[in-house]
């Protein structure tokens, strides 16, 4: 079987073209760290009788994930390169819908990747988290806000990023039972209205070194609260991802989409 490893920000996936019988049993075999491949989840490439393409996003628990901010920009450069899709203007299909990247691309190369991620979602139904209201409420002793970005995210504003207890809390919170789906939880520390540090432990994964969706989700959190500005650099451990937030709701998210090797491996 013929794979590309790639990675947003260090959240890495294994990319595979073609429907895979047992997708759920194959994310489980590659995405072993240390013991196969190793990743966050798979990124299956498929057609799409709605877009250019389809993406379907495996988690390495076998799981499956409606959306991935950091994942549709390594496939969006992906199908391009690999002339799948010839324009650097696409539509991706996901469970969440259509997602529209563009690739900014300088000297032939794809620099970066900026992906309309639509209009963020602050309904409880929709995230959804069983809270009166989504944007202030309590889990696990702390105080949260919840958002639908693709998929739900839950954030928790803490003073010392590098104290919080991730490993401890975020498993707690993602299986909660307000949060009917689980939910992605991503703790943030603001520096001021336009930089805030972010940790997140995945829904699905696990720990992770980026989540793109996560931090869509937080930054529009964090306007709608007051608490920053409409554009924000979201920073994680190996870089930072750029987000603005259209007057219209919209968010955009801009960061790179890297390759980390190429082959061939056993799989189901």
């Amino acid at each position: 079987m013929h794979i590309t490893k790639m990675h947003g920000l260090g959240n890495d996936f294994i990319v595979i073209e073609g429907q895979a019988a047992d997708p759920a049993g194959l994310a489980r075999d590659l995405c072993r760290r240390r013991l196969a491949v190793g990743a966050d989840g798979l990124l299956l490439v498929e057609p799409s009788e709605i877009a250019d393409v389809k993406m379907r996003i495996i988690n390495s628990d076998g799981s499956e994930a409606e959306m991935c901010g950091n994942g549709v920009r390594c496939f969006a450069r992906y199908v391009y390169d690999k002339g799948i899709v010839k324009t650097p203007d696409m539509a991706i299909e996901t469970l969440a819908g259509v997602v529209k990247p563009q690739l900014i691309v300088e000297n032939g190369e794809v620099a970066a990747v900026r992906v309309d991620m639509g209009i963020p979602s602050f309904a409880g139904g929709d995230i959804p988290v069983l809270a009166d209201d989504p944007l202030d409420f309590e889990v696990c002793g702390l105080r949260a806000a919840s958002v639908l970005c693709g998929v739900p995210h839950t954030l928790v504003l803490v003073e010392d990023l590098e104290g919080a207890d991730i490993d401890g809390l975020g498993p707690r919170i993602e299986k909660d039972p307000l949060f009917p789906r689980g939910t992605n939880v991503n703790f943030v520390q603001l520096v001021d209205g336009h930089t805030a540090h972010m940790r997140t432990w995945e829904r699905g994964a696990g720990r992770t070194l980026a989540c793109g969706t996560g931090a869509t989700g937080c930054a529009a959190v964090l306007f709608k609260k007051g608490l920053a500005a409409n554009e924000i650099d979201m920073h994680v451990q190996p870089g930072a991802l750029h987000i603005e937030l259209a007057p219209d709701g919209r968010a955009f998210m801009t960061g790179a989409a890297e390759y980390v090797f190429e082959g061939d491996t056993k799989g189901k």
